[in-house]
Formats: structure tokens, C-alpha cells, sequence
């Protein structure tokens, strides 16, 4: 049980592990407090991601989706052994498990209970990684990225004083979990136990720190032909990815509410896109210029803000 960490003592503590972390967007300020409390916090879970892609992964987990709004997690792993802080305070990754596991975490038990209930809001309670993985038994999880999940359980255990049985999947906290797959949390829990026996941890050399992770792409003609036919589709049917990644853009700018992010230009996204078009920073474009179809001034300015590129 411990008091959770200040996003300063959170990079602190994964830098100080050896790891290579990259801090996304507003991640600082990124969290669900207002739907519950934070903390106290008894332990770490880690999660697989069921995607592929570092760029698209990273988003996911840090603005959600419609049935899961955002963050998903604290920290998204990628396959290179990379950290991404996307969430800092109550995060959507680990639901309602099992009380009687929470106890044992809690007191840190030689052997875990079965997880048979979900009784028990595990959001307020575990820090989260999101480790990108599709979770199929067959997508490999390289050494790297095993690595860097044993350095962040074991960071965090070192910050609280834990011990690694206050390191879970969370196929052991929720029941038809079956996060991780392709390896073995008792296997985990070994190495985080031989790396907190270390009194100095070591640091990876800078030569191997990958390269962050390159900008996300939008299609303008793609965006324009969903702008101009998901108003009147029924549903909410996904016509283009990259409509996600403008909605994200449009949210952080204040001009969508956060729900409506759902990969769907509907006719909320195109008011919202419109009024970008007549805001001095989108271009301040009237009349027909400012009906809510994305342009590619208007889609270069809004890109610039939010970190993506545009193609015709």
C-alpha cells in the first residue's frame, strides 16, 4: 500500500531503472480521476495490447475509444523496449477483479488466489503497462521488450519498497483475462526479483535507444470522402482510420468532446472540424471554406498542432 507517485518520481523512477522513456503529449494531465479516486496503490499489472504498430498503439492507449475512453494505461512498451508515458493518476486498463487477489498483492502472498469475482475496482489500486503485443501465442515478444517491462516492474517496486509479488498480469486480477500471453508471470516476477536484489541498477547503453517513433499520416482525399459520407451512414461505421487521429486533434483542441471520439466524421465532428476552419489558428476561413470538409491548409495547421503529417 503506498501513496502513488508524482509524474516527476514516475520518469524518474524508470530513467534511474535504465530505460529509455518517452513522454507523449500531455500525459502529465491524462487520466480518469474524475470518474474515481487514485491510490492508494498496491501494485503493478501488466497487460498485452492485441495491436501492432508503435504510433498507432501509443494513441490508442492514450486517447481510447468510444466504448473505453483513454488513457487505457500509464505506460505503452514497445517491441523495442521503449517506454511511453500516456497516463499519469486513475487509468482505464484494469477493471473489476478479484478482492481476495487484490488482499494477497496487498500483503504481497507467496501464491495468488484464483481471480473468480469482479468485485473490485482495480483502477484505483494498480499501475498499468500496455505492452504492444498482439496477443495471439504468436507474435514474439523480442529480448528488448522484455527487458524493459522486468526495468518498469521492478522501477515502481523500488519506489514503493515492494517486493515482485506486487507485480500481477492481469489474467491473474480479472476473470477471462488472458493478458500477457507468451510468457509467464511467474517467470516475470523471477526476474523482477533478481533485479531488485541489485543495489545499482544498470543502464542500457544510449547507442541501442531507438528512434521515437515517426509522426502519424493523414489522407486528406480518405478524410474528405468519410467527412462527406459518414453524416448520413447509419451507425457509427469506421470509413477511415485517420478520421480518429483528427478527432484526437480536434478534442485536444477543445473543440470535440472527448466521448465523440469514435472514428466516425459524423455531422458533431464536421461542426467541430468547422469551427477549426473559422478559428484564427485553423486559418479563419468563412462561408463554404468553413463548412467542417477538411482542406489541406486547414488539415496542415491542425496536423502541425497535434503532431501528425497530411498527404493529398
Amino acid at each position: 500500500m503506498a501513496t502513488p507517485l508524482t509524474a516527476d518520481q514516475l520518469l524518474k523512477a524508470l530513467r534511474d531503472e535504465g530505460l529509455h522513456v518517452i513522454e507523449h503529449r500531455s500525459w502529465r494531465t491524462n487520466n480518469r480521476n474524475h470518474k474515481g479516486p487514485w491510490g492508494p496503490t498496491h501494485g503493478v499489472m501488466i497487460h498485452h495490447t492485441v495491436t501492432s504498430g508503435t504510433s498507432s498503439s501509443v494513441e490508442l492507449c492514450y486517447n481510447g475509444h468510444s466504448a473505453l475512453p483513454g488513457p487505457l494505461c500509464h505506460g505503452v512498451i514497445d517491441k523495442a523496449g521503449t517506454v511511453h508515458l500516456v497516463g499519469n493518476g486513475r487509468t482505464n486498463h484494469a477493471g473489476l477483479g478479484d478482492a481476495d487477489v487484490l488482499r494477497a498483492v496487498t500483503a504481497e502472498a507467496k501464491m495468488l488466489p484464483a481471480d473468480n469475482e469482479a468485485n473490485t475496482d482495480g483502477n484505483r489500486h494498480f499501475y498499468g503497462f500496455e505492452c504492444v503485443n498482439l496477443g495471439d501465442g504468436k507474435d514474439p515478444w523480442p529480448a528488448a521488450q522484455l527487458d524493459a517491462i522486468e526495468r518498469a516492474a521492478a522501477a515502481l517496486c523500488r519506489a514503493h519498497g515492494w517486493s515482485e509479488r506486487s507485480v500481477i498480469g492481469h489474467l491473474e486480477w480479472q476473470p477471462g483475462k488472458v493478458d500477457p500471453r507468451g510468457f509467464s508471470m511467474n517467470s516475470m516476477r523471477d526476474r523482477v526479483s533478481n533485479r531488485l536484489d541489485t543495489k545499482t541498477p544498470p543502464t542500457q547503453p544510449a547507442p541501442t535507444m531507438p528512434n521515437p517513433p515517426k509522426a502519424p499520416v493523414v489522407d486528406l482525399s480518405k478524410l474528405i470522402a468519410a467527412a462527406r459520407h459518414n453524416p448520413s451512414a447509419k451507425g457509427t461505421p469506421v470509413t477511415y482510420a485517420g478520421v480518429r487521429i483528427v478527432e484526437a486533434a480536434l478534442v485536444d483542441a477543445g473543440l470535440l468532446a472527448k466521448p465523440l471520439l469514435d472514428g466516425h466524421f459524423g455531422t458533431t465532428t464536421v461542426t467541430a472540424y468547422s469551427r477549426w476552419q473559422k478559428s484564427k489558428a485553423g486559418g479563419g476561413y468563412t462561408g463554404k471554406a468553413a463548412d467542417g470538409i477538411p482542406g489541406k491548409d486547414s488539415l496542415t495547421r491542425l496536423g502541425k498542432r497535434a503532431g501528425f503529417t497530411v498527404t493529398a
